[in-house]
């Protein structure tokens, strides 16, 4: 599968706008705002329970919010299902991998070419995928529940590739694996961007993600409080005493 970057095309990509979400009566996210750019790499740090990964969710259209918009490439989808979302090309990568550990390497990145046009190039598709991770195509047949936990995210990430993503959600990507792990884990997300797809990290690993993000976001309890590029926050006041313990 050939990927052409797509650096200097600012169009605006994603557009989200003062949502709030509630679970039940618990509020937690009260108007959060943000934009992402075609080509970019935008990533939103904060603490547990900031709203991170209730944002990300809610733009997958796991929640619904009662109130803001969310347009991509200029279309409203904040009222679509799930999967008419992958369809439009917004796919998630979730928190914790989701795999499905009793079926095999295959089977899962088979799962996630569901839609009409990722079934049509599933065949293309998973070459490009073994072609980025070689390491997945030597365990094709191993049961996913098996691999180490690098692995796994590897897997996480080609079964999304797999439903042909033009904006890629990473929630997490960093938990419960080691550093050297890591590393390799934000080297990948940062290689896939430069191919060509836009991407949006939730994170915790603040000094990671921000170093290679182009922009970002702080949330805490639920609001946006800082933003700028990933450079600036790294050095602001309140991002280092904060999160990087400076």
């Amino acid at each position: 599968m050939s990927l052409r970057p797509i650096w200097g095309r600012k169009a605006l990509f994603l557009q989200v706008d003062d949502l709030k979400v509630f679970y039940k009566d618990v509020q937690a996210l009260f108007g959060v705002s943000f934009h992402i750019n075609q080509g970019e790499i935008i990533s939103i740090v904060g603490s547990n329970a900031a709203g991170k990964t209730t944002t990300i969710n809610t733009i997958s259209g796991i929640l619904r919010p009662r109130n803001g918009t969310v347009l991509f490439n200029g279309s409203s989808i904040e009222k679509l299902s799930s999967d008419k979302i992958v369809e439009a090309g917004i796919v998630q990568v979730p928190e914790g991998r989701q795999l499905f550990p009793a079926m095999t390497v295959l089977e899962n990145l088979e799962m996630g070419s569901f839609t009409k046009n990722a079934k049509k190039k599933r065949s293309q598709t998973l070459k490009w995928v073994f072609d980025f991770f070689p390491r997945l195509k030597e365990r094709v047949g191993q049961m996913a529940g098996t691999l180490s936990g690098g692995e796994q995210q590897m897997l996480a990430i080609g079964r999304a590739f797999m439903s042909l993503p033009q904006l890629l959600m990473f929630d997490e990507p960093s938990l419960g694996l080691a550093p050297i792990v890591v590393q390799e884990i934000f080297k990948t997300v940062k290689q896939i961007n430069h191919e060509g797809t836009t991407v949006l990290v939730v994170e915790q690993n603040v000094f990671h993600v921000l170093n290679m993000s182009n922009r970002a976001y702080v949330l805490e309890n639920g609001r946006v409080v800082l933003e700028g590029s990933g450079q600036e926050l790294l050095k602001n006041d309140e991002v280092k005493k904060a999160y990087l313990g400076i």
